[in-house]
């Protein structure tokens, strides 16, 4: 018998139902409305609940985004029961295409950065459309593979974009000693359909990805030029060498642009080098003002 649990999320509006195995592997699904559920019959069924609004399943678990018409506490016990009542009846989670079910199998191979402590994993295939950056256990909820990456002695911080994951350590052990660790753990736990990242967390990023985008239009025009060359130019570079930059501030009185350096660029001894003689240098030319200072935060 299935024995779903109940786990709140970051999100007030979405709560997540745990299963005791994994029901899907190597796939995420995000339903939006019914029409789309042709291939989750349990979705199709969840639907019918005036408040569901959206359906994500992946790796162990659903998760539902509500509606403001009710609180999750007046009707959670009852979504549990009624998904635990259809699968244990036999109802189907997931229809998938007998060729799409099989393991999937992936390469994982490992890249140097100008960062002698991070080393990008590079995996051929898309891992999330958000670059996020963890500096410790305590913030991966959001990603079960970070979380159990920091679980290795020598890791200190964790960052996912795209298709690579860039680990930085601590200095008590050398990489030739444990590349071939990591790369081998990264490449089984997505094949066995471990969560890269959770979905229905990184849907609260894109929501904060729409909230930047919406702030972009009341930023004075050099912060706008700014950032618009930070994303043309400069990102493409960074994430090249397993890193990501952004945009922080800009002080029109001092001509101080303030960026975040992430993932193999934090703490890169030429990330100063790369700020001053690179990404300083580029926006002097651009803005045509010889007096732009960049400096990280």
């Amino acid at each position: 018998m299935t024995k779903i649990t109940i786990k709140e999320t970051q999100n007030p509006t979405i709560l997540k139902f745990e299963f005791p195995d994994f029901i899907t592997q190597n796939e995420n699904y995000e339903f939006k409305n019914i029409d789309e559920t042709k291939n989750s019959p349990l979705a199709q069924q969840l639907f019918y609940l005036p408040f569901v609004k959206t359906v994500y399943i992946s790796g162990n678990f659903i998760a539902i985004e509500r509606f403001s018409i009710v609180e999750w506490d007046d009707v959670k016990d009852a979504v549990a029961e009624q998904i635990e009542k259809f699968v244990n009846d036999g109802g189907t989670i997931l229809t998938v295409d007998e060729n799409k079910s099989k393991k999937q199998p992936i390469t994982v191979y490992g890249e140097t950065t100008p960062n002698p402590a991070a080393l990008k994993f590079v995996v051929s295939r898309m891992l999330t459309k958000t670059p996020v950056e963890y500096k410790n256990i305590d913030q991966t909820s959001s990603s079960p593979l970070a979380q159990e990456l920091f679980k290795f002695p020598y890791v200190k911080e964790v960052f996912i974009d795209e298709n690579y994951v860039s680990v930085t350590k601590y200095e008590i052990n050398d990489w030739q000693e444990i590349t071939l660790e990591l790369r081998t753990f990264i490449k089984q736990f997505i094949e066995n359909g471990g969560t890269v990242i959770d979905e229905s967390l990184l849907d609260i990023a894109l929501k904060d990805e729409k909230v930047k985008d919406a702030n972009f239009d009341s930023l004075d025009e050099t912060s706008q030029k700014i950032i618009n060359i930070l994303e043309e130019y400069v990102k493409p570079a960074v994430a090249a060498d397993g890193g990501n930059i952004v945009f922080d501030s800009y002080d029109d009185q001092t001509d101080t642009v303030k960026v975040m350096m992430q993932g193999a660029c934090n703490g890169c001894p030429s990330s100063t080098f790369t700020l001053k003689s690179g990404i300083e240098n580029m926006l002097k030319s651009m803005l045509n003002n010889d007096n732009i200072k960049v400096e990280a935060v």
